[in-house]
């Protein structure tokens, strides 16, 4: 059984609708056709530094928060950046939001710093949802999640950045926590989604970015 398949379809079968419409509120449409950009005057948390102590690479420390993740998780980002510099900044973060998340997943803890630093709002309820969803299930995840496709667009403001992908989950798997059996199944059009994230940015001048509300379109075919 795959990452698709359980923590949404069956597990979060009774809150589909809250996934498929975004944890923000709206829904897909919202940001698909209108130039303004949904939340985009919303504002954001204060983000809380790391307090693991680990020895951590820098690489994985951005904004000191600690978005490291064991090697059997291994998120793929394949896209290039763009040339303007906050929407660079919040494709940077709209990936570290989702290292976050199953940063989460693996340490079984939706509090934990990279979570909080790199979301708010319906962004941040979103990441508990999925995290908590996994942590029910009694499962964490094993596999390539491979993001591509991005494109990136900012609102009027300058404070927050549209950043749109797919995902390709058909090589990321649920993986039983107590037995280590990892469920597969057949690759098919329910292994791929399409967001849009808005991110808004923090209003300190540090550059960091944070996910305020989450788009999803499940069995994206056009991510195929």
């Amino acid at each position: 059984m795959n990452r698709r398949t359980m923590p949404v379809t069956a597990a979060l079968a009774a809150t589909a609708a809250l996934l498929l419409t975004g944890c923000g509120g709206g829904s897909d449409s919202d940001s698909k056709d209108n130039d303004k950009i949904a939340g985009a005057d919303d504002g954001s948390a204060k983000p809380k530094k790391s307090v693991d102590p680990s020895g951590a690479p820098a690489a994985d420390k951005p904004d000191g928060v600690d978005v490291s993740l064991p090697k059997s998780m291994n998120l793929v980002f394949d896209w290039d950046r763009p040339k303007d510099k906050n929407e660079a900044a919040a494709m940077d973060d709209a990936a570290n939001f989702f290292r976050a998340i199953y940063r989460g997943v693996d340490k079984r803890t939706p509090k934990d710093a990279a979570v909080t630093a790199y979301s708010t709002g319906g962004g941040l309820h979103y990441a508990k949802v999925q995290i908590n969803e996994w942590i029910k299930g009694g499962w964490t995840a094993d596999g390539t999640l491979r993001h591509y496709r991005a494109t990136t667009r900012s609102a009027a403001n300058g404070n927050s950045v549209e950043v749109a992908f797919c995902a390709d989950a058909s090589e990321f798997y649920g993986k039983e926590v107590k037995t280590g059996k990892i469920l597969k199944t057949e690759k098919s059009v329910k292994d791929f989604d399409y967001y849009k994230i808005v991110m808004v940015k923090y209003p300190t001048g540090s550059g960091l970015w944070q996910a305020n509300k989450v788009f999803v379109e499940t069995k994206a075919a056009k991510c195929q």
